[in-house]
């Protein structure tokens, strides 16, 4: 396995459509960075939110997951209460090659305020919208920027090909275009 570097992911990007829409180069300025760094890519979180209804003290079942058990809401800033989280939508729609696998790991800048993004690895020919869960692990109340960086993506690259992608195995998740709770086939 090894790294891919911007020059790999701006080429397959601009030729394979691997992310899109894609930033070449890092924004910044007086924002959450977001777009192509040195050997990943910062993805941006949008303007879609599900945020656990407090209310409701019902039992969460990853098997049987109730979607009424959280509110949906569209905004430009999204505040996760103290020790809870909400589920979000990246910006960016990905399609990754039978070759690449992902890891993604939260930004400093809001791992320094006690929020863990949590995004499971994406496999080999998995494409979609990322669904992410965002954990307030502090004390006090966090505000999340829509459509600023939230997580960067690391790509790496295997020298053998899978014997069965995600898209073979036609995973429960492949090709998302909403946010999208837990689910069982």
């Amino acid at each position: 396995m090894s790294i891919k570097s911007d020059r790999w992911i701006k080429e397959m990007a601009n030729k394979k459509k691997i992310i899109e829409p894609f930033e070449e180069n890092q924004v910044r300025k007086g924002i959450i960075s977001f777009g192509l760094s040195s050997y990943g890519y910062d993805i941006r979180i949008g303007n879609e939110f599900k945020i656990p209804n407090t209310t409701d003290s019902s039992l969460i079942d990853p098997k049987n997951f109730d979607a009424s058990s959280f509110s949906s809401i569209k905004v430009d800033h999204c505040v996760i209460p103290a020790r809870s989280y909400v589920l979000g939508k990246s910006v960016e729609y990905l399609r990754l090659p039978r070759n690449i696998l992902t890891l993604c790991f939260g930004k400093s800048t809001y791992a320094r305020c006690g929020v863990i993004v949590n995004i499971t690895p994406l496999e080999p020919e998995w494409d979609g919208y990322i669904t992410m869960a965002i954990c307030n692990t502090s004390g006090r109340p966090v505000k999340l920027y829509s459509k600023e960086g939230i997580a960067q993506i690391i790509f790496l690259d295997s020298d053998d090909i899978c014997l069965t992608s995600y898209a073979d195995k036609k995973g429960k998740y492949q090709a998302q275009k909403k946010l999208t709770v837990s689910k069982i086939d």
